[in-house]
């Protein structure tokens, strides 16, 4: 995974992705067709897989650069300051467009079911923003951007990426050292077919089942979900904390087992957390 980390020196870091402003709400099942149901808010902020894992990302590293987008409003002004306030310099094109909303349903379960509003905004590299900081990361997560960027995020030593993305892995010809993604979701899907070059590492998530996990070597197998340090209340988050505390993890030159030990940890954190981190 590139050049080694100097001894003692911390992890520099970096997200790519989108927000989402979340209302997360608590019912006891999800609604049928037509039904009208009653729910309570439990939960608003920044979210979305972007701004979940720059908050996850800033909580292990002390700090992390967040490159994303975001609409001229009042969404956006208080995305920056409250991931501002947990340790995240959010560096953010403004688009013309709202940003992006999202409401989450919650049933009893604890299973979350989304619904986002209006088109997703993300990062380019015409966008003025730092991006040859992006060349002295140890680590970049990549959650949203176009193949470009993901390009220039292959600078740093250490590029991981959500499995949502596959496609902009495949276009832009690059290998990444490690994809993450939900077994469950069919967006999530893994296809080697649409890549030159194989990942270093390739993860499923099953949520309490654990997951299964590629190395590019031909080591394959599974890995064990870690027991909640609470009851579960909430589900929202747990696949964005994962990957996060991965590329944390490989960043800091884990060994993929020690990797996802670590990020089966505080992903059953984030289980036992209303919402996907706690607000400051």
């Amino acid at each position: 995974m590139g050049r080694a980390r100097d001894a003692g020196s911390a992890i520099r870091t970096a997200v790519v992705g989108h927000v989402e402003w979340t209302s997360i709400a608590r019912v006891a099942r999800v609604p049928e067709r037509g039904e009208v149901v009653h729910a309570d808010v439990v939960w608003e902020g920044p979210a979305g897989g972007g701004a979940v894992a720059a908050v996850q990302m800033a909580a292990l590293a002390g700090r992390t650069t967040f490159f994303t987008a975001l609409g001229d409003d009042d969404a956006a002004r208080r995305t920056e300051d409250i991931l501002g306030r947990l340790g995240v310099r959010v560096v953010a094109a403004t688009r013309t467009e709202a940003t992006r909303g999202a409401v989450s349903l919650v049933d009893d379960t604890g299973e979350r079911t989304t619904t986002t509003l209006g088109p997703r905004l993300q990062p380019s590299l015409d966008d003025a923003l730092p991006w040859s900081d992006l060349a002295h990361c140890d680590v970049v997560h990549f959650v949203a951007g176009a193949p470009e960027v993901l390009k220039q995020a292959r600078q740093a030593r250490v590029l991981t990426a959500t499995l949502r993305e596959l496609a902009a892995v495949a276009a832009s010809g690059i290998r990444v050292d490690a994809l993450a993604g939900s077994a469950a979701d069919p967006a999530e899907r893994y296809d080697p077919a649409l890549l030159d070059t194989a990942p270093g590492l390739v993860v499923r998530t099953e949520g309490r089942q654990g997951g299964t996990y590629l190395e590019a070597g031909g080591a394959a197998g599974r890995y064990r979900a870690a027991p909640a340090p609470g009851p579960e209340v909430d589900s929202y988050g747990m696949g964005d904390t994962f990957a996060a505390a991965l590329a944390h993890a490989l960043g800091r030159t884990d060994l993929p087992a020690q990797a996802l030990a670590a990020a089966a940890g505080h992903a059953a954190r984030c289980a036992a957390t209303r919402g996907p981190y706690h607000l400051p």
